[in-house]
């Protein structure tokens, strides 16, 4: 049995929620090329909360493994700024 349902090469959306702060969008990014070299950062979407209290942002990675998508996922919710990652 396959440890992941997912087929690799993909590209596949993570979304990541957190308090809307100066430089968010641009250190999330810094994050995820870290893991994914070829992600395009003008294509994250952002959107903030009804509020303006939170942001959003949907990073669509080039997946190439478990365990590339595992250590984004990692630094991503280990982060300070970062409060929900999906």
């Amino acid at each position: 049995m396959a440890d992941t349902l997912i087929e690799f090469p993909c590209d596949f959306p993570i979304k990541v929620m957190g308090a809307k702060h100066d430089g968010f969008a641009q250190t999330i990014a810094g994050v995820v090329l870290k893991h994914a070299p070829d992600f395009d950062a003008a294509k994250m979407e952002m959107r903030p909360s009804k509020a303006g209290n939170y942001l959003s942002l949907t990073c669509t990675v080039r997946a190439v493994s478990k365990a590339q998508l595992d250590a984004l996922y990692r630094e991503l919710t280990s982060h300070p700024l970062v409060k929900i990652v999906l």
